[in-house]
């Protein structure tokens, strides 16, 4: 089996990790069988974090034993600027980014046209932030970690823009050769962009009666230190048995098509989105136990936005405030609709948006904003205190209708419910509904009460 011009100039370029001196086994014309298998092995073992040489610095990659080493890129400021022809990892290896510890923020382009496989782990030095832009799609595996101090955002993005309009593009690396020293101000769309995938085994969340959700160790997470942000911003993003977590931190889900998606930076570490000038969506989809959950101490908060958000099988948007201080709010926003439907296969857990305190601090408040809101076969959207704190409330502006319809096919006893609840005599939070049509049928519930 010979190799394609493709293969061959990959392993020539002077940027792969893969130098001239092991091209000796060219030689061996008369043992094929080793000479096919050394070129499936190199592109397997070599080829998979690879620069593009369009910065002014390029980024150098080394191999030794399973991490694959990032030093070089270009540095403006604080900012650490790297830029690949490929980019995965595969299982059962590490991207090892060698920063100095002054980078506050390593951004990462992919403009090789190939999509991002991340099965294995990503480490960075010291509390930088990381951005890692790929138009052609990202697909996190089951044993995807990330291993970084600061926040993390995934983005399938043109580009990335600055203050002074100056933008980091995927799509036209060549475009602008000077780099900015300012943070980025936002996500450029083009219409171009493929999809997020997060693949996992679900969550092992458990709900006892009237009592606070059992958050037991989790195997497969994919998760950052308490109080920074995870954020997935792309194409259609599906979290597939995914577990999502940012202790006392802040998730963010968005699905976006066209347009500019416009960040924010809140102290080091923390960043929020705004998705007024996105003239086009994409869907959000939750499914098979996915959970995403910002639970601890200090403020948690997650925003998910999209053209339809969907969220089923027992999948869950959690806010379990154990401190003292007001949590921060769940925000799910849809520009066509928002969907919860059912439970876990085995009847044990409601697919939910929950917001709830377990300590003296106040639950935040769960807002959606949609034309249409169907709870379904036993789902549920619950603002709940259990302990001293106060609940809080729930904000429903949907412009056509809302649906809360039935009981779970599986369990009976499980309602489809938008809800507000004080256990132990405490203050339970308000419900504001806003819509053309309302209808609660067939066993569905709509209550606020202690």
């Amino acid at each position: 089996m010979l190799a394609n011009s493709d293969d061959k100039r990959s392993m020539d370029s002077k940027d792969s990790p893969v130098n001239a001196n092991r091209f000796w086994v060219i030689a061996a014309a008369s043992v094929p069988q080793i000479f096919s298998f050394w070129v499936l092995s190199s592109q397997l073992t070599f080829s998979q974090i690879v620069p593009d040489n369009t910065l002014p610095r390029p980024s150098t990659v080394t191999v030794e034993d399973n991490t694959y080493t990032i030093d070089e890129g270009t540095e403006a400021g604080s900012n650490l600027f790297h830029s690949f022809q490929n980019f995965s990892v595969p299982t059962g290896t590490e991207a090892f980014f060698n920063n100095t510890v002054t980078v506050e923020n390593i951004l990462t382009r992919v403009t090789g046209g190939s999509a991002s496989n991340i099965d294995g782990s990503i480490r960075a030095n010291g509390t930088a932030n990381l951005f890692l832009l790929n138009p052609l799609g990202l697909s996190f595996g089951l044993n995807a970690r990330l291993n970084i101090g600061g926040s993390f955002l995934g983005t399938t993005a043109n580009s990335i823009v600055f203050e002074n309009g100056l933008e980091f593009s995927a799509t036209a690396p060549e475009g602008q050769t000077l780099l900015t020293v300012s943070v980025p101000i936002g996500l450029q769309f083009n219409g171009q962009g493929e999809n997020i995938q997060v693949r996992g085994e679900g969550h092992r969340l458990r709900s006892p009666e009237f009592s606070t959700i059992v958050r037991e160790d989790n195997s497969g997470e994919l998760d950052v230190k308490p109080g920074r942000t995870l954020a997935l911003v792309g194409g259609n993003t599906l979290l597939d048995g995914a577990i999502l977590t940012a202790e006392s931190g802040r998730i963010e889900l968005g699905g976006v098509e066209e347009g500019f998606v416009r960040s924010n930076v809140q102290g080091e570490h923390q960043w929020t989105f705004d998705y007024e000038g996105v003239s086009r969506f994409r869907d959000v989809r939750l499914v098979r136990q996915s959970s995403v959950d910002v639970s601890g101490t200090e403020i948690g908060s997650i925003q998910m936005v999209g053209r339809q958000i969907v969220l089923s099988d027992g999948s869950i948007a959690l806010l379990q405030n154990q401190g003292t201080q007001t949590f921060g709010d769940l925000r799910v926003r849809a520009s066509e609709s928002v969907t919860l439907t059912g439970t876990t296969p085995d009847e044990s857990f409601a697919t939910n948006l929950l917001q709830a305190t377990t300590g003296s601090g106040r639950a935040g408040n769960i807002e959606i904003t949609t034309s249409q809101l169907t709870v379904r076969e036993g789902a549920q959207v619950f603002n709940q205190t259990i302990g001293e704190g106060i609940g809080g409330n729930i904000d429903v502006r949907a412009s056509e209708n809302i649906e809360v319809i039935g009981l779970s096919p599986v369990a009976p006893l499980v309602r489809s419910i938008i809800a507000t609840i004080g256990f132990e005599s405490r203050s339970a939070g308000n419900i504001a509904i806003s819509t053309r049509h309302l209808s609660v049928r067939s066993g569905g519930n709509l209550a606020s009460t202690t």
